[in-house]
């Protein structure tokens, strides 16, 4: 999920910076960010710090579509984090592809995109074996403004995911805290 939200927010961006796309110009791109960070209370469990160093890897296509030349979307992202606490490390691994199904100009200034994800996630344990999955197909629908930026509140899940989806905070929790029981 964590995945989805960052393709979401690179939409966003993406939206502003396409928006000088010309008639039938096709837009590319490539993204790579890598970060590392602490989250305190990690997966609201209080007194637990977890270190999260990433890697970012995404390809996203834009074109415009339609009478009206609405910008199309097609992203392909993939990410690795390590979680660290306790002495533990886990692994994140995720492949996540979206497309824009179908955009509708809403005759305010608003467009609303029905966008497919399909992909998976893992998390592994020290020794490599998977302790949550979640792979599947989801559909969300989003409505961005004039200037690609997300309406707060318009986001919904137009179809669950199609796969299994494991809990990841449930998996990751007793690893990362087994050291200190």
């Amino acid at each position: 999920m964590r995945l989805l939200a960052v393709l979401a927010v690179v939409v966003s961006a993406a939206c502003a910076l396409a928006s000088t796309a010309g008639a039938g110009k096709v837009d590319r791109f490539t993204i790579h960010d890598e970060y590392d960070f602490v989250v305190d209370g990690f997966c609201d469990t209080q007194g637990l710090s977890v270190r999260i160093v990433g890697v970012l890897d995404m390809r996203v296509h834009i074109v415009p579509r339609g009478p009206d030349q609405l910008l199309y979307f097609l992203q392909h992202g993939t990410q690795s984090e390590t979680l660290t606490a306790n002495g533990t490390s886990l692994t994140s691994l995720a492949t996540v592809n979206e497309k824009d199904l179908h955009a509708t100009d809403n005759g305010d200034g608003t467009v609303t995109v029905l966008i497919v994800a399909t992909g998976n996630a893992a998390l592994y344990d020290e020794a490599g074996t998977a302790i949550a999955r979640n792979p599947g197909q989801t559909r969300l629908e989003i409505t961005f403004d004039e200037n690609g930026n997300e309406i707060p509140g318009s986001r919904r899940i137009a179809r669950e995911s199609t796969g299994r989806s494991d809990d990841f905070c449930a998996a990751a929790i007793p690893a990362l805290t087994a050291s200190t029981s």
